[in-house]
């Protein structure tokens, strides 16, 4: 479960604070001299066991030519690195190239079946081309609709 803190609810954290500090000092005045050394001394042993918040370091990154990179080293292998970070963009070419070729396939396809479709028809290919005969597949078609 997450707990979000608003600058409100931080605010009123810290009013209540100052004020439970107040109260306690106010009552640290009025107690015995051996009661109040006590309390210094456990105070101060609770200040020096309180950690202090560290951050945590960040990886190592590398600059180069104002871009950020991991670095690989500089090592024997550098060569191996650069190479291996070209065979995920031979492999999307590669993936490209067999898409656009199984389209083209397809396409062919789809175009010999349409060429066949006509040419095997009863009508003649000039009659698609006349504009009389379109016109008189669209009536036929709304009478059909009809």
């Amino acid at each position: 479960m997450k707990h979000s803190t608003s600058a409100q609810d931080l605010s009123v954290q810290d009013r209540f604070g100052r004020t439970v500090t107040a109260r306690l000092s106010e009552s640290a005045a009025a107690l015995p001299y051996d009661i109040s050394e006590r309390l210094r001394a456990a105070r101060m042993q609770a200040l020096g066991k309180h950690r202090v918040a560290q951050t945590a370091p960040s990886a190592h990154v590398l600059t180069n030519g104002g871009a950020a990179t991991l670095g690989f080293g500089e090592g024997e292998g550098r060569l191996w690195h650069r190479l291996a970070a070209l065979v995920p963009l031979l492999l999307l070419i590669a993936g490209l190239i067999a898409l656009n070729t199984l389209n083209d396939d397809f396409r062919a396809k789809e175009l010999a079946d349409i060429d066949s479709a006509i040419l095997t028809d009863d009508l003649p290919p000039a009659a698609y081309t006349d504009s009389g005969f379109l016109q008189f597949l669209q009536t036929r078609r709304e009478q059909q609709d009809q």
